[in-house]
């Protein structure tokens, strides 16, 4: 499978031929002592439920007690576990949610299963600051990973043989697959069904979750910054007026004089914004836009959906859809049009 986008760093590989049982395969959910609940109920909604409308042998699920009773999530919930760490052993994914304190070692017992289990292939996925379960196990040495921008820093200086990625909404390296913050745990689940059972499954899965089979962008998106006091703000108005003329040729300067600013300003108070510099980000919207009408407009061929978007040519269209990691506008109307 293609990489999906840039801030993804999607490497897709499929499951090895020993996980890949005839029966469904068996999704473990690790559960502990103050547990994160948001991160442990995205991976229950996605794998713990029956969807038999999607006619595909969907997983099966164990939620695992990574450690002795009783086990305490967020808001006082209390968490009984039918299952120890011996399910690990026969798992072919294992979903750890945010690891309770990214400056606590996990449990010896907890570090050797988990390396058992990537020792004989199974596929280990983590949701924000899990990846330090990983991290411990030494299983992401040399490789790349991602976490939540709060604790990117820390990962990259305490394991400073692991590639941090703190851009990324999450990094899939084949058999090892971390994620950002709470929801971009929601992005990698999504991703790994969009793995083993196509787009189609995925979008159906997606519309039932009522959210967007995959998002763009990255986590720098999120991190705190100075946002427009009000919805009538200079910065706000500029996007709305260049959403709305997309096909208009667009520079810097003529951005700055829509907004009545110094081109200096402009750039400055964008990026402080939106994280983006304007051109870069006023090219994501065109990308945006065509996809939007290759989705809802079958009638539109590539050249008009180009033009209308902004993008120009077909060919312009498709070197934008590659650098942003995209399938190439033909083969993305096919798979979500």
């Amino acid at each position: 499978m293609p990489r999906e986008t840039a801030t993804t760093r999607s490497q897709a590989r499929p499951l090895p031929a020993s996980s890949t049982p005839a029966k469904p395969p068996l999704v473990a959910i690790l559960a502990y002592d103050r547990l994160c609940m948001f991160e442990f109920g995205c991976a229950v909604e996605l794998f713990a439920l029956d969807r038999p409308e999607l006619g595909v042998a969907w997983y099966r699920h164990a939620i695992c007690a990574a450690e002795p009773g009783p086990l305490r999530g967020t808001g006082g919930v209390r968490i009984e576990a039918p299952h120890t760490l011996a399910m690990l052993r026969r798992a072919d994914t294992i979903v750890i949610p945010g690891w309770r304190d990214a400056a606590e070692r996990p449990p010896g017992a907890l570090l050797d299963a988990v390396r058992a289990a990537h020792a004989r292939g199974a596929r280990l996925c983590t949701i924000c600051s899990g990846v330090f379960v990983l991290a411990h196990a030494g299983l992401l040495d040399g490789k790349r990973a991602t976490t939540h921008w709060r604790y990117a820093e820390r990962l990259a200086r305490e394991f400073p043989s692991i590639e941090v990625d703190p851009s990324a909404l999450y990094v899939d390296e084949g058999a090892l697959i971390t994620s950002a913050g709470s929801a971009a745990g929601l992005d990698m689940l999504m991703h790994l069904v969009r793995r083993d059972h196509g787009p189609r499954i995925a979008n159906a899965v997606a519309q039932r979750l009522v959210m967007s089979p995959h998002r763009d962008g990255g986590q720098a998106q999120f991190v705190p910054r100075p946002m427009p006091s009000e919805e009538a703000s200079p910065i706000a108005v500029l996007q709305d007026w260049l959403r709305a003329h997309p096909r208009e040729l667009h520079t810097v300067a003529s951005m700055a004089r829509q907004a009545a600013m110094s081109a200096r300003t402009l750039q400055r108070r964008f990026k402080d914004t939106t994280g983006l510099a304007p051109l870069e980000w006023l090219t994501r919207e065109r990308v945006a836009i065509a996809k939007e009408l290759l989705e809802t407009r079958e009638a539109l061929d590539v050249e008009a959906v180009a033009d209308l978007a902004g993008l120009g040519s077909p060919e312009s269209m498709r070197r934008h859809f590659r650098l942003m990691g995209l399938p190439a506008p033909s083969r993305y109307r096919r798979q979500f049009g």
